[in-house]
C-alpha cells in the first residue's frame, strides 16, 4: 500500500485571539463548604435475560420476593429458586454542587452487588435513595438501564433516573465574607493572583466603588472575599455580579496539561499545547509537523506538492512548533482510534516534542 504524507502546515490563525472562548469566575470556582453529595441505596434490576443473580442467593430472592407480594403476587423464596432474571444492586446518584430541588431528575448509577453477569436490557424497579443509613429518603431511583462501557456489563447507567423528593441547598450564607475554592485544574498561584485581580478590577470599574479592594488570594486554590459594606444589604445579587467576571486572562496563565482516559478514549487538552517539529510514522500514513508553507517555486527537502496532502491549521505563536489541538483534529480527520492518539502523544512527550504535563489515567 502506497504511504500517504500529511503534513501539517502551520499557517497564520486571523481568528487566533477568539481561539479561547471567555470563560467566567462562576465555572472554574465554588464556595468553600459547597460540594457535591452522593445519595444512595439498594435495588432491584428485572428483565435480564438469564444474566441476572442465582435465585438461591438470599440477598436478592428476599427482597424479589417481598418485592412481588406488595406488587400482587404473593411468591415464596422457593418459587424463584431458578430465576436469574432479577439482579441486587446499588443505586447511587451525585447532587451536584449547586444542590437540587424537589423533581430535578439526576443521573443514576447501578452497580452489580452479587454473581449477575450482565445488566444489559434490564429495568430498575423504584429504589429509595438515602444520605447515609436511616436518613430520610432523599429521591428515588427506576427506568430502562444503559451500559456505559459494552466491556464492563456489571455497571449500567439511567440518564434521568434520579427523581429528586427533597431540596438540597449546598449554598452557605454569605455575610461579611467568603472564600472562593478554584477547580484543581485551575489552580496555581499565578493563575490566583491574576484572577484576584480581575475580580478587583471589575468591582472597581462597575460604578462608584473606586479604592475598595475586596479580593485576596490566600494558597493557590483559594481566594477571600469581602464583602463592601455597601452591599451587604444585598449578598446575594454582588455575589452574582462577581461570579460573572471575565477570567479568561488568568486561565492563559495555567500550565499546559494534556489529560488522557485510556479506557474512555478521552483525550482533555487544557492551556495552549504546543508540539516541536516531528515525524510521526503510524500504520500507512507519515505525519510531519512542518514550519510555515514555503514560498511560491520553494521546494522542501525535495518532495514536491503534489507528493503529499496537506492539511492546513493555524499557525502557533512559537514559529517552530504546532498547536496540539490542531494535531488531535489532524488525527480525528486520518480515523485514527482514541487509545492509538493516545499512545502516539505519549511518545512524543517521551522524546520531549510534547510541550505540556501528560496525565494518562490520572498517572503522570
Amino acid at each position: 500500500m502506497c504511504r500517504r504524507i500529511v503534513t501539517l502546515i502551520l499557517m497564520l490563525a486571523v481568528l487566533a485571539p477568539f481561539a479561547h472562548g471567555a470563560k467566567t469566575l462562576r465555572e472554574v470556582t465554588r464556595v468553600k463548604g459547597q460540594g457535591a453529595s452522593v445519595i444512595q441505596g439498594l435495588g432491584l434490576v428485572v428483565g435480564l435475560n438469564g444474566t441476572g443473580d442465582k435465585g438461591t442467593e438470599l440477598a436478592m430472592a428476599r427482597p424479589l420476593a417481598a418485592a412481588l407480594t406488595k406488587l400482587g403476587n404473593p411468591v415464596s423464596i422457593d418459587d424463584i429458586a431458578s430465576s436469574k432474571s432479577a439482579a441486587l444492586v446499588l443505586v447511587t446518584c451525585e447532587i451536584p454542587r449547586e444542590g437540587a430541588k424537589v423533581d430535578d431528575r439526576l443521573k443514576v448509577t447501578i452497580s452489580v452487588l452479587n454473581s449477575a453477569k450482565s445488566l444489559e436490557g434490564g429495568t430498575l424497579l423504584l429504589a429509595p435513595m438515602t444520605p447515609f443509613p436511616n436518613a430520610p429518603v432523599y429521591a428515588f431511583a427506576s427506568g430502562n438501564l444503559s451500559l456505559a462501557d459494552a466491556d464492563f456489563p456489571t455497571v449500567a447507567t439511567i440518564a434521568k433516573g434520579g427523581q429528586m423528593v427533597r431540596d438540597v441547598n449546598t449554598m452557605l450564607s454569605i455575610s461579611t465574607s467568603f472564600d472562593l475554592i478554584i477547580d484543581a485544574n485551575f489552580a496555581g498561584w499565578d493563575a490566583n493572583g491574576v484572577i484576584a485581580s480581575e475580580i478587583n478590577q471589575q468591582y472597581l470599574l462597575s460604578g462608584t466603588k473606586l479604592g475598595e479592594s475586596l479580593a485576596k488570594p490566600i494558597d493557590p486554590r483559594t481566594i477571600r472575599i469581602t464583602v463592601p459594606k455597601a452591599e451587604r444589604s444585598n449578598p446575594a445579587s454582588f455575589f452574582g455580579d462577581i461570579m460573572q467576571t471575565d477570567i479568561s486572562s488568568a486561565i492563559r496563565k495555567l500550565p499546559a496539561k494534556v489529560i488522557c482516559d485510556t479506557r474512555l478514549g478521552i483525550i482533555v487538552i487544557t492551556g495552549d499545547v504546543q508540539v516541536s517539529s516531528a515525524i510521526i510514522t503510524h500504520k500507512d500514513l507519515r505525519i510531519t509537523t512542518i514550519l510555515p508553507p514555503p514560498l511560491p517555486g520553494e521546494v522542501i527537502s525535495g518532495i514536491q506538492e503534489n507528493d503529499f496532502a496537506k492539511i492546513e491549521t493555524p499557525r502557533s505563536t512559537t514559529g517552530d512548533s504546532a498547536q496540539l489541538d490542531d494535531l488531535v483534529a489532524a488525527f480525528d480527520q486520518l480515523d485514527i482510534p482514541p487509545v492509538e492518539q493516545i499512545h502516539i502523544l505519549e511518545m512524543l512527550h517521551k522524546a520531549g516534542k510534547l510541550h505540556a504535563r501528560l496525565i494518562i489515567d490520572g498517572q503522570e
